[in-house]
C-alpha cells in the first residue's frame, strides 16, 4: 500500500478510536495504534474502551476477521473517571505528567483534582500515586455499561482536541527550556563574550 493510502487509512481507523489515550493496546497513544493497524503490524483487538464493536467496525474497515478482545489489553467496562481523595492528596504532582488530557489540576504541594468531563478513564494516574489516593469511579452521567459507538464518537473529538493541546503545550514547554539552557551555555561561553 502507498505511503498515502496508508495514512489515509490510519486517519479513518484513528477516528474510529475513542480517543483515551490509555496505552493498554501497548501502543502510546490511539494514533500509533491507528498506525500499525493500518500498516497491519497490530491485532484489531487492543482497544479496551472500543470493545467489541469497535474491533467489528476495524474488522470490516480492513477486511480481516473478527477477534475477540485480547484479554492482556484489559476487559471493555463502563466508562470511568479518575477521582482524587484529596484530603488525603501530598500534592507530589506525580499524576500531572502522565494525564493525556491535563484533566488532572493542582501544583505541587498542592492538593490536586480532577476535571472530570476531560477526563478520558485511562487510568494512567493510578500506579503514580505514592499515597494511593486517586480511584477509577463511574463516570458521572454516563451509563454503568460499555459505551456504544455513537456515544464513544461523541466524546472522541473533546478528548483528542484536548490531548493535541496537551502535546502543544508540552512541546512549546521543552523549546522554551531548550532555549534557556542554549541561553545560558552561550552567557557561559567565553568566546561569545
Amino acid at each position: 500500500m502507498a505511503a498515502d493510502a496508508v495514512i489515509a487509512l490510519a486517519d479513518r481507523i484513528d477516528a474510529m478510536l475513542p480517543q483515551t489515550q490509555c496505552r493498554r493496546c501497548g501502543f502510546d497513544g490511539c494514533r500509533p495504534y491507528a498506525d500499525a493497524l493500518a500498516r497491519g503490524e497490530s491485532s484489531l483487538n487492543r482497544c479496551p474502551p472500543g470493545g467489541e464493536r469497535l474491533i467489528e467496525r476495524l474488522a470490516t474497515l480492513l477486511d480481516r476477521q473478527v477477534l475477540p478482545l485480547d484479554p492482556d489489553c484489559g476487559v471493555e467496562a463502563a466508562p470511568l473517571v479518575a477521582w482524587i481523595d484529596e484530603p488525603a492528596c501530598i500534592g507530589c504532582a506525580r499524576c500531572l505528567d502522565d494525564c493525556p488530557t491535563d484533566a488532572i489540576v493542582g501544583a505541587r504541594k498542592r492538593m490536586h483534582t480532577v476535571i472530570t468531563e476531560d477526563c478520558t478513564g485511562c487510568g494512567l494516574c493510578v500506579p503514580l500515586c505514592p499515597v494511593d489516593c486517586i480511584r477509577m469511579i463511574p463516570a458521572p452521567g454516563l451509563p454503568a455499561a460499555p459505551l456504544d459507538p455513537s456515544a464513544i464518537a461523541a466524546r472522541a473529538p473533546r478528548f483528542r482536541r484536548l490531548y493535541d493541546a496537551r502535546r502543544a503545550r508540552l512541546a512549546r514547554d521543552h523549546e522554551a527550556w531548550q532555549a534557556t539552557l542554549r541561553a545560558g551555555l552561550a552567557a557561559d561561553d567565553p568566546q561569545a563574550r
